[in-house]
């Protein structure tokens, strides 16, 4: 089962349908809902940082103390305006996990990218 705050690597589908690609992700549905259903919402992570000053995302630098446990190899964003939900048996494994300080700062993001 996927925890609030994993770092999963999923395979994701192409828009096209035709391929896909291993990519990191972030957990970032709640703990009851990924024990109580077959799947989870995660936001992509990418290592794209053209949009790092986008409220909605949120740069992990696995460099940083508070960042260390991501399981990243580099820098990253995480893009809470790419949000997927996805079957979590598709999760291929967890590399790492966000601490709840963290997490906060990514349910700023959520909030920025939902306009809630």
């Amino acid at each position: 089962m996927t925890k609030r705050g994993d770092v999963v690597l999923v395979d994701f589908p192409f828009t096209s349908g035709s391929q896909s690609k291993i990519r990191p992700a972030l957990v970032v549905q709640n703990d009851l809902s990924n024990r109580r259903l077959g799947k989870t919402i995660v936001a992509l992570v990418t290592g794209n940082l053209r949009a790092v000053a986008e409220p909605t995302n949120l740069l992990i630098d696995p460099s940083l103390p508070e960042h260390a446990s991501s399981g990243l190899h580099g820098k990253s964003l995480v893009t809470c305006t790419n949000l997927y939900t996805i079957d979590q048996v598709s999760v291929i494994r967890t590399i790492g996990r966000l601490d709840s300080a963290v997490l906060a700062r990514i349910g700023s993001c959520l909030r920025a990218a939902l306009a809630i």
